[in-house]
């Protein structure tokens, strides 16, 4: 279960974190200027120390963009070139935000999601007054496998969607507003 902390404040704030990095990115392509927030999803994180989640933007007319974060309340060691930067979260206190893609906790959830059929987290707001409400996903993702969790395997995540996505033994796939059809998020190719 992902917890949102309905009355926290972030700074920067995850778009404009987004609006500076994506457009940064090899991968990245569209209209920097008009970057656009489709949807995202979250895993959990077994331990419940790192914050998991994916998110789905558009730059103008652009393909879709696949942009997976982690977010630590602390530096992740040897991973320097994958920190997208710091947020101070008036709940969690600061925390570093790394492109998942090279984060080890990352890289588990998501075999463990594609090879035994899982899906996105369940997402729970918490209120100031100590209630608490389910939130309907925006993005919801399935995994292929029924398989063991604990197979080796090569991931490969799909950065920009809308293509011939690669070949795998297992898929991640998602679907959203825009995209009632699953389509191709990772794929997991056992070795």
């Amino acid at each position: 279960m992902a917890i949102l902390h309905g009355d926290a404040d972030i700074s920067p704030t995850k778009p404009e974190l987004l609006a500076t990095w994506v457009p940064a990115q090899p991968w990245f392509t569209g209209d920097a200027a008009d970057l656009q927030h489709l949807g995202a999803y979250r895993f959990d994180d077994p331990a419940g120390e790192v914050g998991i989640e994916t998110h789905l933007v558009r730059a103008g007319d652009g393909p879709v963009l696949q942009v997976p974060w982690t977010y630590r309340g602390a530096p992740l060691d040897g991973a320097e070139q994958f920190l997208v930067g710091t947020m101070d979260h008036t709940v969690l206190g600061q925390r570093w935000i790394y492109d998942a893609i090279g984060d080890p906790v990352y890289q588990a959830v998501l075999a463990t999601t594609i090879l035994t059929g899982g899906s996105q987290a369940e997402l729970v707001r918490e209120l100031a007054d100590g209630s608490s409400t389910i939130v309907e996903p925006s993005v919801r993702v399935t995994g292929s496998g029924a398989g063991s969790p604990t197979a080796p395997v090569d991931l490969e995540v799909v950065r920009v969607l809308g293509g011939t996505p690669p070949e795998g033994d297992e898929t991640l796939t998602g679907t959203w507003a825009e995209a009632p059809d699953p389509v191709v998020l990772a794929v997991a190719r056992l070795r």
